[in-house]
């Protein structure tokens, strides 16, 4: 722009200015004089108000088009970042210097006291502007299907020829809370158990979706040891035509738990079950020395059940004969009985848990047996 051009508004005279490069659009206010320019300039554009839509149950935050978690009880430093992200600055603004001081109004309402300054052709702009904030309470998608008893998956606990033990129950409930905590703490909104209910032949854990289903019933599998059968069934079709199934895990936990005492088909003697995990290992109580199941028989090798550590009974050592035999009391009768030493008996000791049974009298671990139950039996 040359000397000597007048402001086609108010007739004054337009200080010269830099020419923009070739190429470059020229500015359409340029011809303007400052006062006419300011007179329509706003520094800052700011909405009118802003509505943040909270989920009441949980307190997500709704951003764009999906629901976010952001564990806060006070949403005033997500007003904050939403006034900010929703106020612009005049692109010819220079030396920007902004600051949100938020007013809390009541529970539902915060002001957003909003000041911004910079430099605008060499002059010193300064604007301030309120912007009122309103929290909206709704529910959000994942509360609404907790809230409805949506699930897309069941985790059934059963037990092979017995009843799951409330222990194995509550340990599977808790592997399945653990698992969908873990999900949650990546920020998997999808990921929640929505009901666990007790029958008489076990529990039933209802999960938010097949995948995590799936992942509960492997993990339990792992630490409790069984295995798992799958059984989809066709409830709907999504909008793009696509089958929509719900799959019910059954873990089928074995027959033998740790602390069972059992009698394998083998002629050797009984065995305390120390793990069911892959294949059955444990240890023989007549000596002391460990046993596991073959590759084939697995986790349920061919073997009657007779009894478990909580029937066991402490009775006194009457002499310890030899490096292998024992002579203790009866629990039942009182008499002397001379039985098999284990490995793991010491010498010393002035009584010893013991479990009878149709195989006779056994000396039990001390360390597999709770003292004050065998105490009190």
């Amino acid at each position: 722009m040359s000397s000597g051009d007048f402001c086609p508004r108010c007739g004054d005279p337009v200080p010269e200015r830099e020419e923009p490069l070739p190429g470059e659009p020229r500015e359409r206010d340029a011809v303007l004089c400052d006062d006419c320019y300011f007179a329509d300039f706003d520094l800052v554009d700011a909405p009118d108000r802003i509505e943040v839509r909270v989920c009441s149950q949980c307190g997500a935050v709704h951003e764009g088009n999906r629901w976010v978690d952001v564990g806060a009880r006070d949403y005033t430093d997500v007003a904050v970042e939403q006034v900010t992200e929703a106020l612009g600055v005049h692109l010819k603004a220079e030396d920007v210097r902004w600051g949100v001081e938020p007013e809390q109004v009541d529970e539902n309402t915060i002001r957003m006291h909003c000041t911004f300054s910079g430099i605008v052709r060499d002059t010193y702009r300064e604007e301030q502007v309120t912007v009122p904030v309103f929290i909206s309470r709704q529910t959000c998608d994942r509360c609404g299907r907790i809230a409805g008893g949506y699930y897309a998956s069941i985790v059934q606990i059963r037990a092979d020829e017995r009843t799951p033990t409330a222990e194995e129950e509550q340990r599977a409930v808790e592997i399945a809370e653990a698992y969908v905590a873990e999900r949650e703490a990546t920020g998997d909104r999808n990921a929640f158990v929505s009901e666990v209910t007790e029958t008489g032949d076990g529990t039933d854990i209802k999960l938010s979706t097949n995948q995590i289903g799936g992942g509960v019933a492997k993990r339990i599998v792992r630490e409790l040891g069984g295995h798992v059968e799958e059984y989809p069934t066709l409830v709907t079709e999504d909008s793009d035509g696509n089958e929509v199934y719900r799959v019910t895990y059954a873990v089928r936990l074995p027959k033998f738990t740790p602390g069972d005492v059992i009698d394998p088909d083998d002629d050797d003697g009984p065995v305390l079950v120390r793990s069911v995990r892959g294949n059955l290992k444990g240890v023989r109580l007549a000596t002391g020395d460990p046993y596991e199941a073959s590759f084939e028989e697995g986790e349920t090798p061919d073997a009657r059940r007779l009894g478990t550590v909580g029937d066991a009974s402490e009775t006194t050592v009457v002499a310890v004969e030899d490096e292998y035999a024992i002579q203790v009391l009866d629990p039942e009768t009182y008499e002397s009985k001379t039985i098999a030493r284990p490995s793991y008996v010491d010498g010393d000791a002035d009584t010893v848990p013991v479990i009878k049974s149709r195989a006779g009298l056994h000396v039990l671990p001390a360390d597999a047996v709770d003292t004050d139950d065998a105490d009190a039996s």
